[in-house]
């Protein structure tokens, strides 16, 4: 039997919701059926959607305790191809605290109460008993890993696994005094000769490319700052001079970007960010 695939069956097996990971620590793309959100599925990934696909699509979402889910011919290929194994941390209440440097760890010591500790490449994982939200980048170096996403298992680590504590709960609570409002609409000058039509012309067509914006975001599994801000980007360059984004397709860009651990200011930040860049 695969390594990864009797890594995850053993995993399933004490109710941990596994999935396979590919080259780069990424999970596997979704099926034909599914790109696209072609499904009908979870966007936002914050509640079930419609996809009943049987393929690891979806990232996290895909992660199950099955075994034969696990073991079925839609996933075979990808054990196949599986270079880790990931796992749900907030499926099976945990949280990770992804330490990714030396300075991280250091404070970590100095702040939270010890728990079960897991090597990882470049730092740590610290593992608390209970959910909570994830986020990214709420210190320098530290990563939150609970709900909606997944974490690598780097093996079972050491010490006494301690409940979720108030610190690290707070981590995330933190916002600047001032914070900027998310805007709710967006206007933007119409160049020379764009009439304020969209080039695009049909509604399906801007719809299409906002749903593959959520996705990108969506699967972004690092740098995920970054993703939004180029997804931010890439919408406007086409469709930030026509005038056609409304309310709710901001409204959809920044939810997706939210429920990957974006702050109201760093997703409005990234958004006038790409507006300086495009010069609107």
């Amino acid at each position: 039997m695969n390594t990864h695939l009797h890594t995850a069956l053993g995993l399933a097996g004490r109710g941990i919701p596994v999935l396979p990971l590919r080259a780069g620590k990424i999970p596997f793309g979704n099926c034909p059926d599914c790109r696209d959100n072609a499904c009908g599925g979870r966007p936002n990934m914050k509640t079930p959607g419609p996809c009943h696909c049987t393929r690891p699509c979806h990232a996290w979402a895909a992660a199950t305790t099955d075994p034969a889910t696990l073991t079925g011919r839609r996933w075979a290929p990808m054990w196949e191809q599986a270079q880790a194994v990931a796992y749900h941390p907030g499926g099976t209440g945990l949280t990770v605290v992804d330490l990714d440097n030396t300075d991280a760890i250091t404070w970590a010591r100095q702040h939270l109460p010890a728990t079960r500790t897991v090597p990882t490449t470049r730092g740590e994982h610290w593992v608390y008993r209970g959910a909570m939200q994830s986020a990214n980048a709420v210190r320098d170096g530290i990563d939150i890993k609970s709900t909606m996403v997944y974490a690598r298992w780097l093996g079972p680590g050491t010490g006494a696994m301690t409940a979720l504590p108030k610190a690290v709960r707070a981590l995330i609570a933190k916002e600047p005094a001032t914070v900027r409002p998310a805007p709710h609409a967006v206007s933007v000058p119409v160049l020379p000769g764009g009439g304020g039509e969209c080039r695009h012309r049909t509604p399906a067509y801007l719809d299409r490319g906002i749903a593959m914006a959520e996705e990108r975001i969506t699967q972004a599994t690092s740098a995920v700052h970054a993703t939004v801000y180029g997804t931010f980007l890439a919408v406007l360059s086409a469709h930030g001079r026509c005038g056609c984004l409304t309310d709710a397709h901001v409204g959809r860009l920044f939810a997706a970007a939210q429920a990957k651990g974006e702050g109201p200011r760093h997703c409005n930040d990234a958004w006038t960010n790409a507006l300086t860049r495009l010069g609107l």
